[in-house]
C-alpha cells in the first residue's frame, strides 16, 4: 500500500512539471524565476555561443518533442537553426502559432528595423534589431508575457507563476534604481562597437555608439573600414562581445587611445554572469571600469 501512495506520488509531481525548450540562457533563467519547480527547462544554446550561429544537436531534437512550451527571442535570430530542429521533433504543440510556443520578441518595441532588406545590407534582421534583452525595461515586459503562457498552459501553477513573478518584477525595480543612477554617469560616453549587439543599453542610458567594427552586420572588418574609425574623435570603449575576435579591437585601440571591453551579453556567457541579475551589474561594473 505504500508503495502505491509512493507511485502516485510521484506521477503526480512528474504530471506536475511543464516541460520548456528555450534558446537562449536568459530566456531560462527568466523561465526558472517564475516557474520554479513546477518547469523543467532545456537551453539549447551556450551563453558562450553566437547566438546568430548555434549548433543545433541531436539531443536538442528529443527535448523539443517532449516539450510542453518553446520560447524564443525572436526576430529572426534564430532563424540559421531553430527551424530544422522543429521539423525533426514534430511536435505540433511548439509550432509557431500554437498554444506552446511563445515569440518574447512580440511584447517589445523592436529598434532598427529597415524600411528594406537586401543581401548588401549584409545580416540585417527584417524585424529590427534582436537584442532586445540588453535593454533592463524590457525584462519585467518579457516576465510577464512568460508569466501569462505558463498560467494559460498550466492553470493549476498560476498562483505560484503569480506570486513568483511579483517578487520579481519587485526585485527587478529595485535593481532598477541602481543601475539608473550609476549608468547615468555614462551618459555621452562615445564608444565603438564589434556589433550592434549592445545598442538596446546604449539608447536606454544614452551612451553614444560613434561606430561599428563590423562594416555591415555579419561581416568582418576591413582594412577600408577601420581607416574611417582611426578619423573618429574622442572614443573612449570598443565593446566586444565574447565570442568576438579581439585582435582588430586592440589594434584600433591602441590608435586612438580607447580601451577595449569585454561585454557579457547573455547569462553564462562569463563566469560572474550567473542570472539576468548579474547579467547587468556585470555589464555595468566593466563598463565604469573602462
Amino acid at each position: 500500500m505504500r508503495f502505491l501512495v509512493l507511485l502516485v506520488l510521484l506521477v503526480s509531481v512528474s504530471l506536475a512539471d511543464v516541460r520548456v525548450v528555450v534558446t537562449y540562457p536568459w530566456i531560462g533563467d527568466l523561465v526558472r524565476k517564475i516557474g520554479g519547480d513546477r518547469v523543467s527547462i532545456h537551453v539549447i544554446a551556450k551563453g558562450t555561443e553566437d547566438p546568430h550561429f548555434v549548433v543545433p544537436k541531436p539531443s536538442h531534437i528529443a527535448k523539443l518533442r517532449r516539450a510542453d512550451l518553446l520560447i524564443i527571442q525572436g526576430a529572426y535570430l534564430e532563424v540559421g537553426f531553430l527551424p530544422p530542429l522543429l521539423r525533426q521533433a514534430n511536435n505540433l504543440k511548439i509550432q509557431p502559432g500554437r498554444e506552446g510556443f511563445l515569440d518574447l520578441s512580440n511584447y517589445v518595441q523592436l529598434i532598427e528595423k529597415p524600411e528594406v532588406v537586401s543581401r548588401a545590407m549584409g545580416d540585417v534582421h527584417p524585424e529590427g534589431n534582436p537584442h532586445y534583452h540588453l535593454d533592463p525595461y524590457n525584462i519585467p515586459l518579457l516576465a510577464e508575457a512568460v508569466k501569462e503562457k505558463l498560467c494559460k498552459i498550466d492553470p493549476d501553477g498560476c498562483p505560484l507563476y503569480e506570486k513568483n513573478f511579483e517578487e520579481f518584477a519587485s526585485r527587478w525595480r529595485s535593481k532598477l534604481i541602481e543601475w539608473n543612477r550609476e549608468f547615468s554617469t555614462l551618459k555621452g560616453v562615445r564608444v565603438i562597437a564589434y556589433h550592434s549587439l549592445f545598442n538596446y543599453l546604449l539608447k536606454r542610458y544614452g551612451i553614444v555608439l560613434a561606430g561599428t567594427l563590423e562594416p555591415l552586420p555579419g561581416i568582418p572588418p576591413t582594412r577600408s573600414h577601420i581607416e574611417k574609425l582611426l578619423r573618429l574623435e574622442n572614443v573612449k570603449i570598443i565593446l566586444v562581445g565574447v565570442y568576438n575576435e579581439r585582435r582588430t579591437a586592440r589594434f584600433l585601440a591602441e590608435r586612438i587611445g580607447a580601451k577595449v571591453v569585454l561585454l557579457p551579453h547573455d547569462v553564462g556567457s562569463l563566469p560572474e554572469v550567473r542570472d539576468l541579475f548579474s547579467l547587468f551589474d556585470e555589464i555595468l561594473r566593466r563598463l565604469k571600469d573602462g
